[in-house]
């Protein structure tokens, strides 16, 4: 990561707004634990994330591959994510596209299923 004012990242992804280099600069600095997310060559509105699933869970061991996507209207407009490794979930299409009542402070839920296929397993 260049070292300074960011004015690496901004040659780097014209026309990106500073907010989001900024939190980009900051994710790269400060990772996550078990979570890596890079952004692409092209452009700093997508990135490239791995995450490691959780000790003691029923996920244990697994390794899941996501795309993030932020859209133009960012931060108004929500980020969208899916995820690429293939996973069977009530809460997960077959496109890997993630049921968004999960992203918030809501449990899985098999009663209100985005693949009812799965939910009826």
């Amino acid at each position: 990561m260049p070292e300074g004012s960011g004015a690496g990242y901004q040659t780097r992804w014209p026309g990106c707004p500073h907010r989001i280099i900024k939190k980009t600069q900051r994710l790269l600095a400060e990772p996550v634990p078990s979570i890596k997310a890079e952004p692409d060559e092209s452009t700093a509105r997508y990135f490239h994330v791995v995450i490691a699933s959780p000790q003691d869970s029923p996920f244990e061991g697994g390794v899941y591959k996501l795309e993030l996507f932020l859209p133009e209207e960012y931060p108004i407009a929500a980020h969208k994510v899916r995820f690429m490794t293939k996973i069977c979930h009530p809460n997960v299409d077959k496109l890997g596209k993630i049921c968004l009542d999960i992203l918030k402070d809501n449990a899985p839920t098999p009663v209100d299923p985005l693949a009812n296929d799965v939910a009826e397993q």
